[in-house]
């Protein structure tokens, strides 16, 4: 499947769920997941179209989940995003026996791919979050301060999570693109414009490091952006697209497994998962100073500089690429960090736990749910 953070946060929550005996269904896009699959890691697979466009692709597919939901027997349905949760509204008020989650990624508002009408419709999906929804989870304290001044709403905190992966030696990204152990920095993350992929190619351009500058990630609806990058670089053969690339696949592991430093220059998120994946990797973690990646990386686990700012990205990364004893130092303990506080199998009992109180249903019975996932 192909899949960014949201997605990615989905498929673990879900296979996690179903390996706890829950009946587990998600809605898929076509142009995401294959029409045929219907299962996968004992998760039901429900197939869906939208109308596939920036502004309506999320949106259609969420009203076809939606009003597929009312003819089921969930237990609770799920949705992931605000965008998604405009339409919230379908099953609280149709189905009322089911019980309503929304769980509050990120302020999508403020990205820049949005315009007007898209970015107020995103503003209403977040009082839909946390309005229309029996509970509203947030995925950072970031996000639980903003919801509650924003909004004032009461919403729980359960984090995004990664599993501790086994490390692969650079076998098909040396066959594929010439990569070696330790000789590239890694950029890895949907190529939008919020993701501040430009100023990462402004910094290393200044530089010219001996390392390589490995930029993983495909286009949402974001080819001008795309192209945009792809002439900053034109000039730069060490600079090196390797275009989207699979979650948890050979040439994700291997990418990260063997990168010698992770940056992630973005201007907005909700919490990271990419950050979390790096950290997972044992890897040093070069970030911007938006508060919501300053929490993934907390208590010194990893490095920072000013948002936007191509100067400091420029003098951070000279450094640490100077230094490679501490990025090697401060990965290994942001290593340990994640493996303590975002571990998916403690997620997602956490998010269980808020399906069990919604239900109002005994722990011994909480197994025994339906639970139906609308992806954002």
């Amino acid at each position: 499947m192909t899949f960014g953070g949201v997605e990615a946060h989905v498929e673990k929550l879900a296979t996690g769920l179903a390996a706890r005996g829950h009946k587990i269904f998600v809605y898929t896009r076509p142009w995401y997941t294959p029409v045929k699959k219907k299962n996968f890691e004992g998760v039901k697979l429900i197939s869906l179209p939208s109308i596939h466009s920036k502004n309506l692709d999320a949106i259609s597919h969420t009203l076809f989940a939606s009003l597929d939901v009312l003819r089921r027997d969930y237990d609770i349905v799920h949705y992931h995003g605000v965008g998604p949760a405009l339409l919230a509204w379908i099953p609280r008020l149709f189905k009322p026996s089911t019980k309503v989650i929304v769980t509050f990624h990120s302020v999508d508002r403020y990205h820049q791919k949005w315009g007007v009408l898209a970015r107020a419709a995103l503003y209403f999906g977040e009082w839909a979050a946390v309005k229309f929804a029996h509970d509203t989870i947030t995925v950072s304290k970031v996000l639980q301060l903003y919801a509650a001044e924003k909004h004032g709403a009461d919403t729980i905190y359960i984090p995004n999570g990664v599993d501790m992966p086994k490390k692969r030696s650079p076998k098909l990204i040396k066959k594929m693109f010439g990569l070696k152990k330790d000789d590239y920095i890694l950029f890895l993350s949907r190529l939008v414009r919020h993701k501040g992929t430009h100023y990462l190619i402004d910094a290393y351009n200044k530089i010219k490091p001996r390392q390589k500058l490995v930029i993983a990630g495909g286009a949402a609806f974001t080819d001008d952006y795309v192209k945009f990058l792809k002439e900053k670089a034109a000039d730069n053969p060490n600079i090196i697209f390797v275009g989207q690339v699979q979650g948890g696949s050979e040439i994700w592991n291997e990418l990260y497994s063997n990168a010698f430093l992770f940056v992630h220059p973005s201007e907005r998120e909700g919490l990271p998962i990419v950050i979390l994946e790096a950290m997972s990797f044992g890897l040093g973690v070069l970030t911007s100073d938006i508060p919501e990646s300053m929490e993934a990386i907390a208590g010194g686990h990893g490095f920072s500089f000013e948002n936007k700012n191509i100067a400091d990205l420029t003098k951070k990364l000279r450094h640490l690429l100077n230094s490679p004893a501490l990025v090697r130092r401060v990965g290994a303990g942001a290593q340990q960090y994640v493996r303590q506080y975002y571990n998916w199998e403690n997620i997602v009992i956490s998010v269980e736990s808020v399906y069990r109180v919604a239900l109002g249903v005994r722990p011994e019975l909480a197994v025994k749910s339906k639970i139906g996932l609308a992806k954002g």
